[in-house]
């Protein structure tokens, strides 16, 4: 297949070299263009006909924001990666820019120690999100999932099991494209929900405390960002924060939240399977697993995990997916007992909490 064409957009100039010059690395891309700003790229779009934008969200003249709500008029289709600081007004401003549009983002590499070493964070980050964007829609060879084992055939259908305990959790795990799919789930639940919501979504610190805020204003269960010792109660969502693994530990006759620097698992941290594996030991057959669009296989060992005690698991659908590759790599494997649509996914939450109860 042709090679996938990239314009970099960024008012730095070391910036736009060192993204360039990441992606050059990469034989399956091509930098056809690059633009000091947002007017600039504007008027390149038709004339190199990108398959892919990075899009620096702080710019003179026409900011990034501006700039993607522009594209997004003129070019609904056409992904749009954007490139963020590790800040609060980063946060705020990534947030904002996924709800306009964007398909995704990764953060300047900062406080590196070497131009070597940016480009190697550039390398491992954005080129992954790159390729996953452009084989969504088709332009690059698609790369089924495999869960570990692998799978040489259909992929197995879920066992069928006697009803399952009253749930009394909901653990939701998700990476590329989840603030979004987590606004559209969260802004469905009723404000009597009756369990707790224990949330792994794949962001750095301050990104995610900005959007449990945001999924508080705008939902009926209220939202939080983790605490390490914090009381796990019904009614409300806890998110686990960026850098930190999340787990449910028993405190006497409570539930607690217990935060720990523990090893990156599946190259993060926060982990899904972290966070699952630990409501799998605590809840037994009570918990119900909620995996969503993301990158990899973060989430498969947890899945497995609550399954095994007799919980359930729900997938999401790989045509409402930015990535299908959580969900996919689940679904694959035999685990979900439903793979749904985003739009269905709020309501079979609610459907089996209260089937349940």
């Amino acid at each position: 297949m042709p090679k996938l064409r990239i314009l970099v957009v960024d008012d730095a100039v070391v910036m736009r070299k060192l993204i360039t010059e990441a992606l050059q690395q990469d034989p399956e891309l091509e930098v056809v263009g690059v633009a000091a700003n947002g007017s600039i790229a504007l008027q390149k779009i038709p004339q190199v006909c990108p398959d892919l934008v990075t899009l620096d969200l702080e710019m003179p003249e026409m900011d990034g924001l501006t700039t993607l709500q522009e594209i997004r008029k003129l070019y609904p289709d056409l992904p749009v990666i954007i490139f963020s600081t590790l800040s609060q007004k980063g946060a705020i401003a990534t947030l904002d820019a996924l709800s306009f549009g964007a398909n995704d983002y990764v953060t300047k590499p900062a406080n590196v120690g070497s131009v070597t070493e940016a480009l190697s964070r550039l390398e491992q980050e954005l080129v992954p999100k790159i390729k996953a964007h452009c084989r969504r829609r088709g332009l690059l060879r698609a790369a089924a999932p495999r869960p570990a084992g692998g799978w040489t055939s259909a992929p197995p259908a879920p066992a069928v099991r006697p009803a399952a305990r009253p749930v009394e959790v909901v653990c939701i795990g998700t990476s590329t494209g989840g603030p979004n799919a987590l606004a559209e789930v969260f802004s469905n639940f009723p404000d009597n929900f009756p369990v707790p919501i224990l949330v792994v979504q794949h962001m750095p610190p301050m990104f995610t405390a900005m959007l449990a805020d945001r999924l508080d204003t705008h939902s009926r269960v209220r939202c939080h960002e983790g605490a390490d010792g914090q009381l796990v109660e019904a009614g409300h969502a806890y998110l686990a924060p960026g850098g930190r693994h999340m787990e449910v530990a028993r405190s006497g006759a409570s539930l607690r939240l217990l935060l720990h620097d523990g090893p990156a698992e599946n190259s993060c941290r926060p982990a899904v399977d972290v966070l699952f594996r630990s409501a799998a030991a605590v809840y037994g057959g009570a918990g119900l697993g909620v995996i969503m669009t993301g990158m990899g296989q973060d989430g498969l060992r947890g899945c497995e995990a609550i399954r095994e005690q007799g919980g359930r698991i729900i997938a999401q659908d790989e045509v409402t997916s930015v990535v299908w590759g959580m969900p996919g790599s689940v679904a694959q494997a035999g685990l979900a007992d439903r793979v749904l649509p985003l739009s269905q996914i709020a309501w079979e939450i609610i459907r089996q909490v209260r089937n349940s109860r």
